[in-house]
């Protein structure tokens, strides 16, 4: 698998990354898609999406764990593929992000959580009445107090998962 791309952001290091898109508040960045693939054409008809999924690679992690300790967890580590941690056997991202516009083969984005250098895997629109499912049970999220919309029972927001 070849990247597509790659990203340009200000964060450089995964202690300044946020962990999702949605807490990454002021992070604007772009993805510069690679000349000479007809990728301006694979654009078309993009702009007209408000969101978008990136998929990506962890590139700056090395080897995966089995078992790893999310913020959110109070009642120790949970298996891999029950979180959303960057520590996985094929070390692929996933994020929903604002697509502000697309300039060429730039395409700019509103808050995000990938670093500078970040390979770009596939785009894809975000369609929100199939990829949203709020009623959605929420696994050892619901035992650790969160409510189903991420928000603890005082109405705070927990940290990531």
């Amino acid at each position: 698998m070849e990247p597509i791309g790659f990203v340009r952001a200000p964060l450089e290091s995964k202690a300044e990354a946020a962990r999702q898109p949605a807490a990454a508040t002021g992070t604007h960045g772009r993805i510069e898609l690679l000349a000479g693939h007809n990728f301006e054409h694979a654009l078309d008809d993009l702009a007209g999406w408000e969101y978008i999924w990136v998929i990506f690679h962890f590139h700056l992690n090395e080897g995966w764990r089995p078992k790893v300790l999310p913020p959110r967890s109070t009642t120790g580590r949970k298996g891999v593929f029950a979180t959303r941690s960057p520590h996985r056997p094929n070390a692929l991202g996933l994020s929903a992000v604002r697509l502000e516009r697309i300039d060429g083969l730039t395409l700019h984005l509103g808050e995000h959580d990938m670093l500078d250098g970040t390979p770009v895997l596939d785009i894809k629109p975000y369609v929100a009445y199939t990829d949203a499912h709020p009623q959605a049970r929420s696994g050892w999220l619901e035992d650790a107090g969160c409510a189903a919309s991420g928000a603890s029972a005082s109405g705070v927001t927990p940290a990531d998962p």
